[in-house]
């Protein structure tokens, strides 16, 4: 595991927040990273005593007074993600009843997030949706990691924070020595997430064209910009069946790129995806610790880099009532 966890954050004291003393909770979604965070701050994890009844509802006994106390609940919705969608729907109704004095979903991975527009007839949109829910069961605020589209922002009736790892990914990237760097977006959609990283490392960017010919199946027609010779980071958000990123990488060394890697924050790994990355022609698959990789699917050609100092960072600031926006200035 590849990141900075060795410094924890630092923070002026309960006096400096306009709320209680700062409480966390981890769900059962990702505790790797809810411990990390937990280290990073140097504040242990309330033990929320999940449980499953025998017919697989889910009970939850917060181990600990929250009334008055300002809460984070640490919960990616990434596979299962309904389960885990539910238990974070029941964690914060039971903090609601129990008088926490301010509730913040911390969701590194939003699932349910593809779907933030109609593109056909009787359609939801179900990031929407989830987004209602979430605010519904009692969070006060969200913490939110890179999202599949910027606009899912605007769906919840209460605060947000938008966090981007573009800095995590540059500084990686820095120590790799790369020669005549292109960052490459995988289609408009992607611009502004390639973007972020293009600036930090000061390179052009290039755009890949792509056609959907089903729910997983994509046709890559052609990457647009100069990628001749040039060592490639192809910027996403989520990997899930790996084909998309496959095709892309394709494309690229057909058109005489160099070298090419891979930049995404989230790694779904649904299926076979991992057997595709491997087969493909990449050099790296650079990912962050957003949602759990199983262990039999670390290893070459993923590095993972970690969120939580990112995380840890943005809850401090969040809990002191100081800007989160300074950390990307």
């Amino acid at each position: 595991m590849i990141g900075r966890l060795t410094t924890a954050v630092e923070f002026t004291g309960e006096e400096a927040s306009p709320w209680g003393a700062l409480k966390l909770i981890g769900g059962s979604a990702n505790p790797a990273l809810a411990q990390r965070i937990s280290d990073q701050l140097q504040v242990p994890i309330t033990d929320a005593r999940l449980r499953r009844f025998p017919d697989g509802e889910i009970n939850v006994k917060i181990e600990d007074s929250m009334r008055g106390h300002d809460v984070f609940v640490i919960q990616p919705t990434c596979p299962p993600v309904n389960e885990h969608l539910m238990e974070l729907f029941i964690i914060l109704d039971a903090l609601r009843r129990a008088s926490a004095g301010r509730v913040t979903a911390v969701v590194p991975y939003y699932g349910y997030a593809r779907k933030e527009r109609k593109t056909q007839p009787r359609e939801p949109i179900s990031a929407k949706l989830v987004a209602n829910f979430i605010t519904l069961a009692g969070a006060d605020r969200l913490l939110l990691l890179d999202l599949h589209a910027e606009a899912i922002e605007g769906f919840f009736d209460v605060p947000t924070d938008h966090l981007s790892p573009h800095r995590i990914f540059s500084e990686y990237l820095l120590t790799l020595g790369l020669r005549n760097l292109t960052v490459v977006a995988p289609d408009a959609g992607g611009g502004r997430r390639a973007e972020l990283v293009a600036n930090q490392l000061k390179a052009p960017i290039a755009f890949g064209y792509k056609r959907r010919t089903g729910d997983d199946e994509v046709d890559m027609i052609a990457v647009s910009g100069d990628v001749k010779g040039r060592d490639c980071v192809v910027i996403e958000d989520i990997i899930t069946t790996g084909g998309t990123i496959s095709k892309l990488a394709e494309s690229l060394r057909r058109q005489g790129a160099r070298k090419v890697l891979i930049a995404a924050t989230h790694p779904v790994l649904t299926g076979n995806a991992i057997e595709r990355l491997k087969k493909a022609d990449v050099d790296e698959v650079i990912v962050t610790d957003s949602v759990p990789i199983p262990p039999e699917k670390l290893g070459p050609p993923l590095t993972v880099l970690s969120v939580a100092p990112l995380l840890a960072e943005a809850i401090i600031r969040v809990h002191e009532n100081r800007s989160v926006s300074e950390l990307f200035r």
